[in-house]
């Protein structure tokens, strides 16, 4: 066999060589482009001209860069940022290209056009600066084909084992992971091969080692090993003997009753995106590297406690082992279960954050703003219009749904009802963001609860908005957040923060979603390779653009004595039972600005008076507020009133000009000019500790 492919090399070069003396002959002018551009089928280094587009503030390739010449030929830089340019006809000459990125800009010139004049030259190579807009930044392309195929092309070294093809895998939607044995799970949902237009629909799945344990550093890429087929190509992980999709989500990790740790997650088959056919519970299956189900059930029966779980996250409580849930669609933290397996396994175990009861009606928990919540268990607001703590309980599903299909019925819809009204708040102009899907981990920086969600119908993208919030407790008050990646037109949906990637004490994080067209734009836009692909991220908390209003709590004591604290203040005291309200939301004095004021807390008898004025020299400001003259278009920033009662000495603090309650004195200007809080009860679950990521 060598001989005869040898044989065939060698009649193929005297076949060429025939030709082209040939064209020689008869094109003179042409021997020096058939030098430089030999007719060979495989590309060189040297046949291409490399461009790197790189951040113009960190200096790293910028994946996802699209370049295109002015008769529209588009390329679009890998995820070391780099082009491999080799066009007939356009090289060893001057050729513009527009640059174009998702949240990335380059300047304009004197004509207007964003893009830059290159000298093509076969072998040569050039560095584009473009200017990063989002707060977080693009690092690389997690799945599907050609993730360093122009760097490959342009011999440029790479991290990855597998850096243009890893199990046969064109695309793949959503992911999630969890740590198992020591080493990381990956998993997603639909997943696409070059082969055939259609890939499977069970599961695909993949391991890595983590970070410090034979894993590469997560700025750099992450060594996917797939679970593949016979042939090479990832294979179902969950396949179910019935048609249909299957899609698995709150993945956690639990000792079975015999001691070995398992995966435990809730799966879906599905008609399609719309038509739910089945639900249950499965479990990974190490011997056959597959998921068996525990517990299977028709979706009408109501048998889950929520027909999406979203992503797992360990908390202790009460020194006991937990996982609580981010619910998704919309994003909030309202379900949890005992880290057993007895508990994991049964449905009727879990519990859930509700104000529904058997056969009672339901708490709008967050109601339109200036709504006042009603119903049978949450307080109202006060009189003095701020929120109050809810008196939400955490009721076992079991418990609540009882055995009568009908009763079950009625409540999964009241607890559908419960989570319509959710939305956060932009911190930079007060509107409104309803979150779609995401994740919850605590951050041992911030010493918060931090989301990173995506936003339904953004303003650039239907679900390609990507937006972080911070919360004192998992369930919240979750208020404020910031958009940190934008796209056009584009969706980037269901992000995943990997806490088990955490940098620098928890300042760098990272996360990723699925880059898709569908939901956000037409087909006809779809980006070669990194369409429907999971993109990796990076978020450095400690940017000042992150700095977010937290709440300011209104604590009182048994004897009626009111103080104004922040969260650290209320955990160093240990008086979560006696917060009465969050009036308002500030800034906290380390995360000052130079167009912030410092605000003091001033003991009195009756409470803290807050005051612009240092009452010591030891004094530290309690947060850190906005001028009364400052100005704001933003609907939540209002100015904050000091009330005195004209009976006691006693203070209080609120954004309503008036009170309704009598014998309260307004000052007659405001303190300073703050955040307002959202209307209804708020949420808290301060028992709820964190624990070790998973």
């Amino acid at each position: 066999m060598g001989t005869e492919i040898k044989t065939m090399q060698e009649r193929g070069s005297q076949q060429t060589a025939l030709i082209t003396v040939l064209l020689v002959m008869i094109w003179p002018g042409l021997t020096g482009t058939l030098a430089a551009q030999p007719l060979s089928a495989e590309g060189s280094p040297g046949r291409y001209f490399k461009i790197q587009v790189v951040d113009g503030s960190t200096g790293r390739g910028v994946p996802l860069v699209e370049l295109r010449t002015t008769n529209n030929i588009r390329y679009f830089t890998d995820s070391n940022g780099i082009v491999a340019f080799y066009e007939p006809g356009l090289m060893d000459r001057e050729v513009f290209l527009f640059v174009e990125s998702h949240g990335y800009e380059f300047p304009k010139d004197g004509f207007g056009f964003r893009g830059t004049r290159l000298k093509t030259s076969p072998g040569g190579s050039a560095v584009i600066k473009i200017n990063r807009l989002n707060i977080a930044e693009r690092l690389y392309r997690v799945t599907g084909q050609g993730i360093y195929s122009d760097s490959v092309l342009t011999g440029r070294p790479v991290p990855l084992a597998h850096p243009v093809l890893n199990g046969q895998v064109a695309g793949q939607d959503s992911v999630d992971a969890c740590i198992h044995n020591g080493r990381l799970y990956w998993f997603w949902g639909d997943t696409g091969r070059p082969s055939y237009p259609l890939g499977h629909f069970a599961m695909a799945g993949a391991v890595s080692d983590l970070p410090g344990q034979g894993g590469l550093d997560p700025a750099v890429g992450v060594n996917l090993e797939y679970f593949v087929d016979k042939n090479g190509f990832s294979r179902p992980l969950c396949r179910l003997k019935e048609p249909g999709l299957v899609w698995l989500d709150g993945f956690l990790t639990v000792m079975d009753n015999a001691g070995q740790e398992r995966i435990v997650a809730k799966y879906a088959r599905l008609k399609d995106l719309g038509k739910v056919l089945e639900l249950g519970l499965v479990a990974f299956n190490d011997a056959s590297q597959s998921f068996e189900p525990l517990l299977r059930s028709d979706p009408n029966s109501h048998a889950l406690p929520s027909p999406d779980f979203g992503h797992a996250f360990a908390v202790t409580l009460d020194g006991r082992p937990y996982y609580y849930f981010a619910l998704p669609f919309p994003l909030m933290v309202r379900m949890r279960v005992e880290a057993t397996w007895d508990s994991v396994t049964d449905p009727n175990r879990y519990e859930l954050l509700t104000a529904v009861s058997r056969g009672e009606g339901i708490l709008p928990l967050f109601p339109a703003a200036g709504g006042t919540p009603t119903g049978r268990k949450a307080e109202t607001a006060s009189p003095r219009g701020v929120s109050r703590p809810s008196s939400l309980d955490w009721v076992r599903f079991g418990e609540l749904v009882g055995a009568d299909s009908a009763l079950r019925g009625r409540t999964a819809e009241a607890l559908k009802r419960e989570r319509k009204d959710t939305f956060y708040y932009d911190a930079q102009s007060g509107r409104e963001v309803t979150p779609h899907g995401g994740s919850v981990y605590y951050n041992a920086y911030r010493r918060k609860w931090v989301a990173i969600f995506v936003e339904a119908g953004g303003e650039s993208s239907y679900l390609g908005e990507v937006w972080y919030a911070e919360a004192d407790t998992p369930v919240g008050p979750w208020a404020y957040a910031r958009k940190v990646v934008t796209h056009n037109k584009y969706s980037f949906y269901n992000p995943k923060h990997h806490p088990y990637f955490d940098q620098k004490g928890g300042r760098g994080i990272f996360f990723e979603g699925t880059y898709s067209h569908t939901f956000s734009g037409p087909a006809e836009s779809a980006t070669p390779r990194y369409d429907y692909n999971q993109i990796m991220y990076r978020l450095n908390l400690d940017d000042p653009r992150l700095t977010l209003p937290v709440p300011v709590y209104q604590v009182s004591d048994e004897n009626g004595r009111k103080d104004y604290l922040l969260a650290d203040g209320v955990k160093k005291v240990g008086q979560w039972d006696l917060v009465e309200s969050a009036p308002f939301y500030a800034v906290e004095p380390q995360r000052a600005r130079d167009d912030l004021v410092p605000i003091y807390a001033q003991r009195m008898d009756g409470g803290n008076k807050l005051t612009l004025e240092r009452p010591e020299q030891a004094a530290k400001p309690l947060f850190c507020a906005l001028p009364v003259d400052s100005a704001d278009e933003n609907s939540r920033i209002v100015p904050l009133y000091e009330y005195r009662h004209a009976d006691k000495e006693r203070y209080c603090y609120s954004t309503e000009p008036q009170l309704r309650e009598e014998g309260w004195i307004r000052a007659e200007n405001p303190l300073c000019r703050i955040w307002k809080s959202p209307p209804g009860p708020i949420l808290l679950d301060s028992k709820a500790m964190p624990t070790g990521a998973h």
